[in-house]
């Protein structure tokens, strides 16, 4: 049986602590500095933790958010860096939303049909990405980021009236899906609310994403290949295979990211599906240390501060208050898990050198009594 290492522990848990209570003195210091008062709006937004019906908004927000971290901590695994999440995201959702308005099959056949249409359309999508940087060397991170800008042109252009685009009020939409597609909710009354059916697609992906990496030997050559590609090499692994691999699988799970809004709320993709899901699932990610069970607090954390942030409007205080928090806590996590790396290198360093010592020691104790006991047996 394993035996316990609480010091690994502490250094996992130092870097988001260390990270939370910086982002948090430093808001209550903006605070203070515009004249505000500093405690206030944290006590506002903790008291909405009490009720029924924002709890099932955090927890619904959480599961979106969840999963595209999930699609980021993939890439972050194998060292790269898929900025591209959000326009995966984004235009999985759009085309899913366009095949469930299109087609209509019996529930049993629609729902997987948009599962997979979902997981293609993110895959194909980060695979470019994939393709041009292990054919062509191209950085990801430029790759994604102008596959955004793509996305972000070609979702306008899909949605207007010549193409797919349903007119609904003011917002221009892919037309409302065929309820065969829908996913229903788990209803807790009247006044509470539905979570998304789709949260268990959230843990299951959670429950694999860490049987995968560290269960298997496709997760152990995928972690290889991102600490170094050499070594990988070397241990017959194709570095390049695995880093387009990562980049589809890490694509195909971002696809999935809008499906429990799309599927269990929303029913169509318009101009007012939320953006900008991706760039929130890198700072979910790093906070989480690409742990599954780290990257879920984090979302849990991330929609609590959107959603309780709301009430903050009817007592004088900006939501942006939340926004400056969770700016603040990517920044303030980079460094904190710097400083942590730093302090575990030296304690290790330090024990080594401990046990080096208790060992010299030792060999220097045996060899004292051996010239002893030879000594003895001489006068003897």
């Amino acid at each position: 049986m394993k035996k316990f290492d609480k010091e690994r522990v502490l250094l996992a848990v130092a870097g988001p602590v260390m990270a939370l209570v910086a982002a948090i003195l430093l808001t209550s210091v903006v605070l203070l500095v515009s004249g505000r008062n500093p405690i206030e709006p944290y006590v506002i937004m903790a008291e909405q933790i009490g009720f029924s019906d924002v709890q099932v908004l955090i927890v619904n927000q959480a599961s979106l958010y969840y999963i595209a971290a999930l699609a980021v901590a993939l890439g972050f695994r194998m060292n790269l860096f898929n900025i591209g999440v959000d326009g995966q995201y984004r235009l999985a959702a759009m085309v899913t939303a366009v095949v469930g308005a299109h087609v209509a099959l019996p529930a049993a056949l629609q729902v997987p049909l948009l599962l997979l249409v979902a997981v293609c359309t993110g895959a194909f999508w980060a695979g470019i990405a994939g393709l041009l940087k292990v054919t062509r060397g191209v950085s990801e991170v430029v790759a994604t980021i102008m596959l955004n800008s793509i996305a972000t042109a070609l979702i306008l252009y899909l949605t207007q009236k010549d193409t797919w685009g349903v007119q609904s009020g003011n917002n221009m939409t892919t037309g409302e899906m065929h309820p065969s597609g829908w996913i229903p909710g788990i209803s807790l009354g009247a006044d509470t609310g539905e979570l998304y059916g789709l949260i268990f697609l959230a843990v299951l992906l959670g429950v694999l994403y860490w049987l995968v990496l560290n269960r298997t030997r496709f997760g152990f050559d995928l972690r290889a290949s991102g600490a170094s590609p050499e070594a990988a090499a070397a241990s017959g692994v194709d570095a390049k295979r695995m880093t387009l691999t990562a980049m589809l699988i890490s694509g195909g799970v971002a696809g999935l990211s809008g499906l429990p809004l799309l599927l269990g709320d929303a029913h169509t993709y318009g101009l007012s599906f939320p953006a900008g899901l991706g760039f929130t699932a890198i700072g979910i990610a790093l906070l989480g240390r690409n742990h599954p069970g780290g990257i879920a607090f984090a979302a849990l954390l991330w929609a609590f501060l959107d959603k309780a942030s709301q009430e903050l409007d009817f007592y004088d205080y900006e939501k942006e208050i939340a926004t400056i928090m969770q700016g603040l806590i990517v920044f303030a996590v980079v460094i904190s898990y710097e400083v942590v790396r730093v302090w575990g290198l030296r304690r290790q360093q330090k024990r080594v050198g401990e046990e080096l010592a208790a060992a010299a020691a030792s060999a220097a104790g045996k060899s004292v009594k051996g010239d002893k006991t030879e000594k003895e047996v001489a006068a003897r």
